[in-house]
């Protein structure tokens, strides 16, 4: 029995140390391949380039910005930053430096899309992020702003975003005249046209015609011959 305890501590001591050894090994093995991130800042793309393949990393420019003090067509910035510890072939991503700002922001609001991005290219910049929203009464894919705004000259990104007029997706309807007609009749005429029947306003005295029956609607909002979208909220004054 002794000797069954004591073959059971060996193999427990030497599985211990083999599971030590291939710990260790492993330690070693990631740490062989983990490398210092270089300073690539200053360095021309090329330059970086080699630099980074050097040290089996991968070099990826991303971007581009104007800077007073890199001269242009050198690295302005660099992720991760230099000294880092990184694994081999761990992309680097860098942003070149366009140099000191010398084309003016165009002004482009009132231009269509398309003439503003012609506007802009021929000025060496490029356009930005392009949203868009509805705006009643404005020609759709013109230019309402912008960003940086024109004539700007403290500008870091040589990109100029836009947000541009859409055009109205929603159905439209002329609104017909319900005045005159029973609101029992009108709701009726609401739902099966998809619209919403809002307040109704009961009136007395004057303001109601002494020949029309109660329930008669006397006014109505939105007025007749206005344009509606679909699933509109149409309210009534009708006769008490």
């Amino acid at each position: 029995m002794r000797k069954v305890i004591k073959y059971f501590f060996l193999g427990l001591v030497l599985l211990l140390v083999f599971l030590s050894s291939a710990l260790l090994a492993m330690r070693f093995a990631i740490q062989g391949r983990e490398v210092r991130v270089p300073r690539l800042t200053g360095l021309t793309p090329a330059e970086a380039e080699r630099v980074a393949n050097s040290d089996g990393l991968v070099l990826s420019v991303e971007s581009r910005f104007y800077s007073p003090s890199v001269p242009a067509g050198r690295i302005v910035s660099q992720s991760p930053a230099p000294d880092a510890t990184v694994r081999r072939g761990w992309k680097i991503r860098v942003a070149a430096s366009l140099g000191t700002q010398h084309a003016a922001v165009p002004n482009l609001i009132g231009q269509s899309q398309h003439a503003a991005g012609i506007n802009v290219s021929r000025r060496g910049l490029e356009i930005g992020t392009v949203a868009a929203i509805h705006l009643p009464g404005a020609t759709p894919d013109t230019v309402l702003a912008q960003s940086p705004p024109p004539d700007a000259t403290d500008v870091t990104s040589p990109k100029v975003g836009l947000l541009v007029a859409a055009a109205d997706s929603g159905q439209r309807y002329v609104m017909p005249s319900f005045v005159g007609k029973p609101l029992a009749d009108a709701n009726i005429a609401l739902i099966q046209g998809g619209f919403t029947l809002g307040k109704v306003q009961t009136i007395t005295g004057s303001d109601a015609n002494a020949a029309d029956s109660p329930g008669t609607i006397l006014r109505q909002s939105p007025a007749a011959g206005q344009r509606v979208a679909a699933g509109a909220t149409i309210s009534f004054d009708v006769k008490k």
